[in-house]
């Protein structure tokens, strides 16, 4: 039972801390021996490019996108919006339409009556698409000026089949605990990705931000639940780089209530477990080397392996408490010590779950609450995979009011 739940632990603990010590370690030893990979600093290289924006029933974020996406510092003969309204019942695609019949040249409009899904909308939108690369945005995201500028610089190495640009988010002094932690959480994601990059290849892209060669794009199974993840790792599985651009940002609010944040993480978690049963061949670390060893590190083990571990050691610690096997007195106070560690870290994460209810904000239980809650959320997104619930149409989570524009 001891060895058991050292075992454990230790799993959860190179999840979450010990794969970014490690990578820091690999990624500096990298700079050691090779140097870091130059980057192209003359803007003159800005080939045409298509920014397309998914916007189902976006109404209230287009009026906004768009002046956001008219700022970008990129030759406007050169950038091309390409706004997916498939299905929208809220006047986005009419008042798209007026904007394109005008006489604006950078708006084209991709309508429909029949609401297909996000995955289904970007498969038509990219047969649309004539430029060499491609980059995919959210309507309710702000992105700063130089973002499709400095995603672009990287396709200058033929390498890179692909660049995913940092989500950030944006919280205010009185937000709710879930907003504070989902940002937390985003920040050392930002790192582990810089990390990723440096040491190989990004294992994963955000959707709010990414871009890629449009003739690697595939097309992906409609009722894929995490579009931008699945894109991203079959072209690193194709031998490309995907690389990461924190200079090249969308920012968004967080989400409107711990409601919405629940929906949205389960979703992120069933769609977790799709794709890992999609991208089985990507575990075979003696084809895909250090892309194998990053993946697993990253995504399968926070996804599939810690969430179930934690409840496991709950239950082994208290069973050795309990005195189920004889234990040495430094041994037991050992354990007894864990346990009530563990006790206290769990009565913090269930106090900030209450007070998050009650809009109050306690900057100390931050982490037990988000951290209690991701993992709470990935067996119940797994539950919704297990039971088949994996449809492409959605209802989006509800964001916080008053998005700011990106500076």
């Amino acid at each position: 039972m001891q060895l058991f739940l050292l075992l454990c632990l230790a799993v959860v603990a190179y999840t979450y801390v010990g794969y970014g010590i490690v990578i820091t370690i690999l990624v500096a030893l990298r700079r050691w021996i090779k140097g870091r990979r130059p980057l192209p600093a003359d803007d003159s290289y800005s080939p045409p490019v298509t920014l397309i924006i998914p916007a189902y029933n976006e109404m209230d974020c287009l009026p906004a996108k768009l002046s956001n996406s008219r700022a970008l510092d990129y030759p406007a003969g050169q950038l091309r919006f390409l706004f997916v309204t498939e299905g929208s019942t809220d006047g986005s695609t009419a008042y798209l339409e007026a904007l394109r019949d005008a006489g604006d040249p950078q708006i084209s409009v991709l309508g429909g009556t029949e609401r297909a899904g996000k995955v289904a909308a970007m498969n038509q939108a990219m047969q649309h698409v004539s430029t060499p690369l491609v980059v995919f945005s959210d309507a309710n995201t702000q992105l700063n000026a130089r973002a499709i500028r400095n995603l672009v610089r990287h396709f200058y190495d033929e390498n890179v089949g692909a660049v995913a640009g940092e989500k950030r988010i944006e919280v205010f002094d009185a937000e709710a605990a879930a907003g504070a932690g989902e940002g937390l959480y985003w920040k050392y994601e930002s790192y582990l990705k810089r990390k990723d990059a440096e040491l190989h290849t990004v294992v994963g892209a955000a959707g709010e931000l990414f871009a890629l060669r449009t003739r690697l794009y595939e097309p992906v199974e409609t009722d894929t639940l995490l579009d931008d993840f699945m894109i991203s790792l079959r072209i690193a599985g194709r031998g490309y780089r995907v690389e990461y651009e924190p200079d090249a940002y969308a920012l968004e609010r967080p989400s409107f209530s711990i409601v919405e944040e629940k929906k949205r993480k389960v979703r992120i978690a069933a769609g977790g477990f799709q794709s890992i049963r999609r991208l089985l061949y990507l575990l075979n670390g003696f084809r895909y080397g250090w892309l194998t060893f990053q993946y697993v590190s990253h995504r399968v083990l926070r996804w599939a392996v810690t969430p179930f571990l934690l409840p496991l050691i709950w239950l082994a610690n208290l069973a050795l408490v309990l005195g189920i096997e004889p234990l040495s007195p430094l041994a037991y106070g050992f354990w007894v010590l864990l346990f009530i560690g563990q006790c206290a870290f769990y009565g913090a994460a269930w106090l900030g779950y209450r007070l998050e209810h009650r809009q109050l904000r306690v900057k100390v239980l931050f982490v037990p609450f988000y951290f209690t809650f991701m993992n709470g959320c990935a067996i119940l997104g797994f539950q919704r995979y297990w039971r088949g619930n994996t449809s492409g149409i959605w209802e989006k989570a509800r964001r916080a009011n008053d998005l700011q524009l990106a500076k």
